[in-house]
């Protein structure tokens, strides 16, 4: 699987959402390969977009189409400033649930020095997470290999989410936890999608 992720600050949240539903219904049936979309706005209107595909390579086909390139100038209108993105090619899920059904999604973007040891201990963590937090659907996690990476949380609903966070965790996996934070280059961002945009072929 591939990722990008994109993130920009807003001017026009409708125009956003407008512009992305004519993706689904005109473009996204000559997007092959497309997987699907995860995304929405924060309260501080930042943009957040997780887009999955089932390789760099169909992609990269995608953004090569005419009417992806017409598309994105007329989308890209709703933004603000600058528009980052982050293309991902090591991507890891764990599911318990259909994140397609989740109420609620933070996104996680961070730079770590060991992406390999912190995919471990993500992996190593998950049955026992979800064991103490059922409202946790899933999780997707992007790695770039400059270190930077992304971690989506798909959440029944925030008010779950808000007192599953509450709940202890089992001794191992506060170890674990311990380490991945140790392997932090700096503070992540959290990006919190009260309204999520969903979507899939």
């Amino acid at each position: 699987m591939f990722v990008q992720l994109v993130i920009g600050r807003l001017d026009d949240d409708a125009g956003l959402k407008a512009a992305i539903e004519r993706w689904e219904r005109e473009l996204a049936p000559g997007a092959a390969g497309w997987l699907g979309t995860t995304a929405g706005v924060t309260d501080d209107g930042i943009a957040v977009a997780v887009v999955r595909f089932e390789s760099e390579e169909a992609a990269q086909r995608n953004s090569n189409r005419a009417e992806q390139g017409e598309w994105w100038s007329e989308a890209s209108q709703a933004f603000s400033g600058d528009i980052e993105f982050v293309n991902c090619s090591e991507v890891q899920t764990q599911l318990v649930g259909d994140p397609g059904q989740a109420g609620f999604v933070q996104v996680m973007v961070g730079r770590e020095r060991d992406r390999l040891r912190a995919r471990e201990l993500m992996s190593e963590s998950f049955d026992e997470v979800v064991a103490v937090r059922p409202e946790l659907l899933g999780v997707l996690t992007a790695q770039h290999a400059d270190g930077r990476f992304m971690m989506t949380a798909y959440f029944t609903d925030e008010e779950a989410a808000r007192a599953g966070e509450q709940r202890d965790m089992p001794a191992a996996v506060r170890e674990r936890m311990v380490e991945l934070n140790s392997l932090l280059e700096g503070e992540p961002t959290y990006y919190d999608l009260r309204e999520p945009w969903l979507s899939a072929p």
